[in-house]
């Protein structure tokens, strides 16, 4: 039975938070949001209002090559902002469905199944994401844009291909649809679960659409590419069999995770070294099985004296292996809660994984240098398999408040 699914996205999200607490149109203001000053030649937005996409610049671009003769201001990233605002929209789309029914994807995106509440509502899945649309806008002063189809695949390329440029905001597909608009889609990156790398990869197989994809023999892109090579095949002729409730369940069921019980009561800031050292030790893990992971968990746990804790998760815009985006989100999760009092346990755990054959380019991190950064990560891998944990170690693991090369020494070069 075909579904009625509605992938949701929050147009240009940052920028336009920032412009509703200003009270600005975001339609109509130059606002950049970025992590460094105009004057910082090299700084990379995170966000730029729609009024300046229609401009020609993208949401990524370093602030040296937006053009002279545009006009713009710059405001620092705020992400516990962002992440309040997002949990506000999530209630709303929660007042029309169970959350069951929903699959958090990013911080501005989500899945929606109407399958079942369509008869209840008494509305064309048109009309429902008409008036969730509608109720985001009254509510928050956010504008979304919704992609709907009869699978997560359709519903999201719809909404990436055709939605966002739609007065309406919303764009429907049908399996009709696939020869005229999904076979047509070029280039290859464009489509959602392909990468540069990946297109690359099919590039070099003569195909270059997704009607060379589903033309092109299916075992053969098994043998190159594993299941993925047949998952490719079946979303080229539009078919996902995926529903919500798989990603429920994967993300159950497919984790890892560390914790530490310290001997000692430690407090800010030298907690952060500590919550570093975890994060770095299970992004190796990662690497070491081609993981990479969407939602991350910390959990700390105070002095038996206070006899009380904390457990929080965020879930990334796009999976990744990389240590200083899972910081930072950490790190804000502690910072929100954390209620200055001695710690004496820290877990941390990475759910939602999946493979890092390809990968989505995030908002955060320029892609040269992250590439960089990933070639001498896995320098250090091999260093650290070949000798030993211990045989490379950052100056701060040096610090009286680190316990690294206790830990190394104690695992034995494993954990569990």
């Amino acid at each position: 039975m075909d579904k009625h699914i509605l992938c949701i996205d929050l147009k240009s999200f940052f920028a336009s938070v920032e412009c509703v607490i200003r009270g600005l149109d975001p339609f109509s203001t130059p606002l950049v949001v970025a992590s460094k000053r105009k004057d910082s030649n090299g700084a990379i937005t995170l966000a730029v209002t729609p009024y300046l996409k229609k401009q020609g610049l993208p949401s990524r671009i370093r602030l040296y090559e937006i053009p002279k003769n545009i006009h713009y201001f710059i405001v620092p990233p705020q992400m516990k902002l962002y992440v309040q605002k997002s949990k506000e929209v999530i209630s709303i789309y929660a007042d029309f469905i169970s959350l069951d029914d929903i699959h958090i994807y990013s911080i501005d995106e989500c899945f929606l199944d109407v399958t079942n509440y369509l008869k209840f509502y008494q509305m064309s899945d048109i009309k429902l994401a008409q008036k969730i649309l509608q109720t985001i806008k009254e509510k928050t002063s956010l504008t979304a844009t919704c992609g709907i189809g009869p699978n997560l695949f359709l519903a999201k390329v719809a909404m990436d291909t055709e939605a966002k440029k739609n007065t309406s905001g919303i764009a429907k597909w049908s399996y009709d649809d696939v020869p005229t608009k999904l076979w047509s889609i070029t280039p290859l990156s464009k489509i959602w679960g392909i990468g540069p790398r990946m297109e690359k990869r099919l590039n070099d197989l003569n195909i270059y659409s997704l009607k060379d994809l589903a033309l092109y023999d299916p075992q053969k892109l098994k043998e190159k590419f594993g299941v993925f090579g047949l998952e490719l095949h079946n979303h080229a002729l539009g078919i996902d069999n995926s529903e919500i409730k798989d990603f429920k369940k994967v993300a159950k069921e497919k984790s890892i995770s560390e914790s530490q019980v310290l001997f000692r009561d430690y407090y800010a800031p030298d907690i952060y070294l500590i919550i570093r050292e975890m994060t770095e030790n299970l992004c190796r893990r990662l690497r070491t099985n081609n993981y990479m992971t969407k939602t991350i968990y910390l959990k700390i746990t105070y002095s038996k004296t206070y006899s009380s804790s904390f457990s929080h998760h965020i879930t990334l815009d796009t999976p990744t292996d990389y240590p200083v985006l899972i910081y930072h989100n950490l790190k804000l999760i502690f910072d929100k809660y954390y209620e200055n009092l001695p710690i004496r346990k820290v877990g941390i755990a990475f759910s939602s994984l999946t493979s890092n054959n390809y990968q989505q380019l995030d908002i955060f991190h320029n892609p040269i240098d992250k590439e960089k950064d990933t070639n001498l990560l896995k320098t250090i891998d091999n260093i650290k398999n070949t000798f030993g944990k211990n045989s490379i170690l950052k100056a701060s693991s040096l610090l009286e408040c680190s316990t690294a090369k206790e830990r190394n020494h104690m695992i034995g070069g494993h954990h569990e």
